[in-house]
């Protein structure tokens, strides 16, 4: 199967290039220059000579929050560009994976949001994301999955695990916020899902099969606790530590605000597509040994 994925250096995307070859796939990556987010005709024109099987759009503009006085880019990128891909998958005749966020949901439900749970972003990123889904939806929605992550780390990019030991390397406490709830998602097991999905959208037209769906990994956790199973593997490899200083989201303002609540039920992609991903801690500890390999 021939997968046109959008994007070149994101953790998803590498980690989907990574997988898919490993799986036997063939993933063609294009980003700038001839495939650009915030030019609807390079979008087109790339991936009609890609010609793929299934498109993966997973670039997008992640910059939280840089997106609240870059809004114009981040609704270009995430909004535009996102439809875009969709209008060139249908014009392919081609089906769509699309990869967004937990930040579409403002964060105040005490459980964790099902895909019909009212959507409310507090801030551009979630607010461009959620138009790229409804841009994705109105263009190509009989033929697309819209899969919503979160939390999402990987040994690729810069991501929490990484910043986590980085500071573990300079400082024996690191202050991190105890009071946002979510699901920490391994970028490999996105990567392995979205496979899946876009293999079960080329076999099968079923109606079924396409729409939103949340994909993240098994339990949940604070980022205060995410620190400190990132920390306790480390130190099981000979690798940085350090003790976690648990503070609250008004100990550290940022100019977006942040869902309290991040925590996706994943019971309909389980029961649609056979996707389940195992427990956070477990996908944690094979980053970890990839970061931070046993020292000799």
């Amino acid at each position: 199967m021939r997968i046109a994925v959008t994007g070149k250096t994101g953790q998803v995307v590498t980690s989907l290039i990574e997988r898919g070859a490993a799986a036997g796939y063939e993933v063609i990556a294009l980003g700038r220059p001839e495939l650009d987010l915030a030019d609807p005709a390079l979008v087109a024109r790339a991936l009609e000579a890609a010609a793929p099987d299934v498109i993966v759009s997973a670039a997008a503009y992640t910059a939280v929050d840089k997106a609240e006085s870059e809004s114009d880019l981040a609704y270009a990128v995430n909004g535009a560009g996102a439809g875009a891909v969709a209008h060139a998958a249908r014009a392919l005749g081609v089906p769509l994976v699309h990869v967004s966020t937990d930040y579409v949901f403002d964060g105040t439900l005490d459980r964790p949001y099902v895909e019909s749970d009212p959507t409310g972003p507090t801030g551009v990123y979630g607010a461009s994301k959620l138009a790229g889904e409804q841009a994705v939806l109105a263009a190509h929605g009989n033929n697309s999955a819209v899969l919503r992550v979160a939390w999402v780390y990987s040994p690729f990019g810069a991501n929490f695990v990484k910043t986590m030991l980085r500071l573990a390397g300079d400082r024996d406490e690191v202050s991190v916020v105890a009071d946002q709830l979510g699901n920490p998602t391994s970028a490999l097991e996105i990567a392995d899902a979205i496979l899946l999905v876009a293999t079960n959208l080329v076999a099968d037209s079923n109606p079924a099969l396409r729409g939103i769906f949340h994909m993240t990994a098994s339990g949940e956790a604070s980022w205060a606790d995410f620190a400190e199973a990132i920390f306790a593997a480390s130190d099981k490899k000979g690798g940085a530590t350090a003790q976690v200083k648990r503070i609250t989201t008004a100990d550290y303002p940022t100019p977006a605000t942040r869902p309290a609540n991040s925590r996706l039920d994943c019971s309909l992609v389980a029961q649609v597509h056979g996707v389940v991903m195992p427990d956070w801690r477990q996908s944690l500890d094979r980053v970890i040994a990839r970061l931070q390999p046993a020292a000799n």
